[in-house]
């Protein structure tokens, strides 16, 4: 399983720096919708020209224009995209087969969806590389929020996915036997008193699993 780090900041110097920080213990830098929306494009190419050996995820949210939209993040640096599950059909496709010219990697985030289950079997049809069980920080903010619910949904799905919302040491380990590609990890690394040490945790977590 992948470590992927959620990078939900607001400025190119804080990206770098926390990116620096932690880089050695993941596998996949995610620069939040966010982060995107405060620095523009510009903060891609920067993450990835630091750490070009490392898979930069542009959390873009797309909704509309995915050829466009993936197109222009492509160019910029990044490795993979994302596209809302919400979105149409055409949307997504449009998305996919600009990854394809280019070798990179389209995935639906399905937050807000429903159905999970049955959005994911679609987009992974679609061309997605992997889907996203995600919760929003909104949603995870309500009563009764329970990650195993995303863990279910990844499961019954049966397509390559990752899993975002409330991944932490804690839990670190049941998104790994639920079979997820990737753990999404957000405020338990960027959000902790010291980031390298947290993602150092949470690398040594994935990589010991108990005997059987």
């Amino acid at each position: 399983m992948k470590l992927q780090v959620a990078m939900d900041l607001l400025s190119v110097e804080d990206a770098l720096k926390l990116a620096g920080k932690v880089a050695k213990y993941v596998d996949i830098i995610e620069l939040g919708t966010p982060l995107i929306k405060t620095e523009g494009l510009s903060v891609i190419t920067a993450v990835k020209e630091a750490h070009p050996d490392k898979l930069v995820f542009a959390d873009m949210k797309t909704m509309d224009a995915g050829e466009l939209e993936a197109e222009i993040a492509f160019e910029a640096g990044a490795d993979l995209v994302t596209v809302l599950g919400a979105a149409d059909d055409s949307t997504i496709a449009g998305a996919v087969k600009a990854a394809k010219l280019r070798s990179k990697g389209v995935v639906v985030d399905l937050i807000g969806v429903e159905d999970k289950v049955t959005r994911a079997k679609e987009v992974r049809a679609l061309g997605a590389k992997f889907v996203e069980m995600h919760a929003g920080l909104d949603e995870q903010a309500k009563p009764g929020f329970d990650l195993n619910g995303l863990l279910r949904a990844g499961v019954e799905a049966g397509v390559p996915f990752s899993v975002a919302g409330g991944v932490k040491p804690s839990t670190i380990d049941a998104v790994q036997q639920a079979g997820a590609d990737v753990a999404v990890v957000g405020a338990a690394i960027y959000g902790a008193a010291d980031p390298t040490q947290a993602a150092k945790e949470l690398r040594s977590a994935i990589m010991w699993r108990p005997a059987a």
